[in-house]
């Protein structure tokens, strides 16, 4: 999976970090406070786009008197401290971190989520002991599956996009991965499990953890 790789851009949310419950939490929370109820496709239409985008989507929806930035405001302090103390790293993350560190592979971070909550994952988990650049699609034109984050953060450590991997979770990142001219590894996540074989058909790699990647025992996948 390594070979001819010089660069590893991770998505954050259910693939570097275990945090997808808490977008549920707080999606049923939110809305709940306001008297409505959890579309059932709310979560797969938001997916992929940028904090900004995801608040725009959902005031128009929801036709919210609140301002864009206000909606951002209120799920950043919803989502803080479970944040800060209840989000761990995905099995074997930091094994992969040390390893990639070891062999001198640049490792970058290309997230929708905000970058008040990246920043908090990223002092609670000591992640630029490790990730050179870290990028949020609000920082570009377009989120995910559209390849400018990806771009962005390979520009930003001075790689070819074809020299690049991408760890994502959800179908949306793959694509914006392979839009992006970039090898793309699938990581499994509970959230997303209902997407497996979706993740699998545009992924060129499966893995359940990053352990697999070190032992070679993570699963290529072959398209026609």
């Amino acid at each position: 999976m390594l070979k001819n790789i010089q660069a590893i851009i991770f998505d954050l949310d259910g693939t570097l970090i275990d945090s997808m419950w808490v977008w549920d939490e707080i999606d049923i929370e939110f809305l709940s406070a306001r008297g409505l109820t959890l579309p059932p496709t709310y979560q797969k239409e938001i997916e992929g786009m940028s904090f900004t985008e995801t608040a725009i989507y959902t005031k128009q929806l929801f036709q919210f008197p609140e301002s864009v930035e206000e909606l951002k405001t209120i799920w950043n302090q919803m989502a803080l401290e479970k944040y800060t103390k209840e989000v761990p790293l995905k099995p074997g993350a930091e094994a992969f971190f040390k390893y990639c560190k070891s062999k001198k592979i640049p490792m970058g971070i290309a997230t929708s989520n905000s970058r008040e909550l990246v920043d908090a994952v990223a002092n609670t988990h000591h992640l630029k002991d490790y990730i050179e650049v870290i990028v949020t699609s609000c920082e570009v034109a377009k989120g995910k599956p559209a390849p400018d984050v990806y771009l962005e953060v390979a520009k930003r450590l001075r790689v070819q996009p074809e020299h690049c991997l991408v760890f994502e979770d959800v179908p949306m990142g793959i694509l914006a991965g392979k839009n992006a001219g970039m090898k793309v590894c699938a990581v499994k996540d509970a959230c997303s499990e209902d997407q497996r074989e979706e993740k699998r058909k545009y992924a060129d790699y499966y893995i359940s953890s990053y352990q697999e990647v070190l032992t070679n025992s993570y699963e290529v996948l072959e398209h026609e």
